[in-house]
């Protein structure tokens, strides 16, 4: 089931929260939370290259790397839209409340790729890191964001002291994009072939975590389910990998 030519790769994984402010935010960060327990139960070295707080909690985005073999074969069965139905903490009338975050996952590709990049495609800024708190905030200009203008992906990193080590995280993560969007090209009318793999798109819905009127994590794609929601957001996720993973290759 792990026969894909960048299954054995580490991966790079994004979760950017929906609509739904602070909620959805808070949202982000407990599947940040998951995928962290998840990476840690299997051995596999994770590292924060970007992180956007929210505006009252949780967070609005973040970007890390997952080192180890395999990463990305297991975790690319994580892309899509992840929906929570809760009670809101956030929500003074204490009603039920639905938020969206979605998840991207990329191989990290450390061998030779052939990706052009060229320097006029490229838009680099560089500005302040920002941070909770004065004591962590760089004073100099250090953080970059690269924007690469034909196809408008955007990587940015705040995390390194060095604005070099900095840029050169931005240039991996643009051209790991790089390759995967290429590479999606060419399985396109392979990826026709397989029913039931509906589009990475906002609302397209993989996974639903109810946690009141009762508890239920269930996969949309597969039909897995469960009733033991804290074990799953503690990153109990290897049954909802492993079933996504055989009905893909069934």
């Amino acid at each position: 089931m792990l026969n894909g030519e960048d299954d054995t790769c580490s991966a790079i994984l994004s979760i950017n929260a929906g609509a739904g402010g602070t909620e959805a935010q808070d949202w982000s960060e407990m599947l940040f939370r998951m995928y962290l327990r998840w990476c840690e139960s299997r051995g596999y070295k994770t590292g924060i290259i970007d992180l956007q707080p929210g505006d009252e909690a949780g967070i609005k985005s973040v970007t890390f790397s997952v080192k180890g073999d395999y990463a990305f074969g297991y975790l690319k069965t994580e892309n899509g839209v992840h929906r929570l139905v809760r009670i809101s903490p956030f929500n003074a009338n204490g009603k039920r409340q639905t938020s969206f975050a979605s998840v991207f996952v990329y191989p990290e590709i450390e061998r030779e790729i052939n990706i052009e990049i060229e320097e006029k495609d490229l838009r680099i800024d560089v500005f302040r890191a920002s941070g909770a708190g004065g004591q962590h905030v760089n004073k100099t200009s250090s953080a970059v964001r690269i924007t690469h203008l034909p196809t408008g992906i955007v990587a940015q990193c705040q995390q390194e002291k060095s604005q070099h080590r900095n840029k050169d995280i931005c240039m991996s993560v643009i051209k790991s994009r790089l390759y995967q969007l290429e590479k999606q090209k060419q399985d396109e009318k392979l990826q026709e072939l397989h029913d039931g793999k509906d589009d990475i798109a906002w609302g397209s819905q993989i996974r639903s975590y109810i946690l009141h009127p009762y508890q239920m994590i269930k996969d949309h794609r597969t039909g897995q389910e469960t009733g033991n929601s804290q074990a799953v957001l503690d990153g109990d996720l290897d049954n909802f990998i492993e079933a996504a993973l055989f009905a893909a290759s069934s």
